[in-house]
């Protein structure tokens, strides 16, 4: 199975969106999950994973099916031996699950492969661990959806933004 996550902040609180899907092209989602951690890091500018690793782990534990891939929103790789979010995650996964991230700004310096989707202008960049960034950049482009990002990584989005 693949999923993706997201993690949408409140004030008092946050929601964790998890999306399961079996194939890179599928349109719909095989199960949708929500956490909500009531319990919040601070923003610490260069830690942002301290803070949202914990709600991805938190919406991820609550699944029973084995998991291939995790597609997050954002960086894995920063720069060399830089790690993002999704290094962090893969760690955390026991280096088991391959994590792909998927950002909508360039960070300058991150070993990402920039990919153009449908008639989108600007590119999404795709970094990965666990397996080879080349693939992970094929998958996110054959992924559904005629716009710049997925079908199903705006749902994850929708899902936490929405989520109470």
């Amino acid at each position: 199975m693949i999923a993706c996550v997201d993690v949408d902040y409140r004030n008092d609180h946050s929601i964790a969106a998890c999306v399961l899907f079996e194939g890179w092209e599928d349109a719909e989602a095989a199960l949708t999950r929500l956490a909500r951690i009531d319990k919040v890091e601070a923003y610490v500018p260069g830690q942002f994973y301290k803070r949202e690793l914990p709600c991805l782990l938190e919406v991820l534990g609550s699944l029973t099916q084995p998991l291939d891939v995790v597609i997050v929103d954002g960086y894995v790789w920063l720069g060399e031996g830089r790690q993002g979010l999704g290094a962090y995650l893969y760690e955390a996964l026991d280096r088991k699950v391959g994590v792909i991230g998927v950002a909508k700004t360039h960070f300058n310096g991150a070993p990402a492969e920039e990919v153009l989707r449908g008639v989108a202008s600007r590119p999404l960049y795709v970094t990965a661990e666990g397996l080879d960034v080349v693939d992970a950049a094929a998958h996110v482009r054959s992924m559904h959806g005629e716009f710049r990002l997925p079908t199903l990584l705006k749902l994850v989005d929708r899902l936490c933004r929405e989520g109470s």
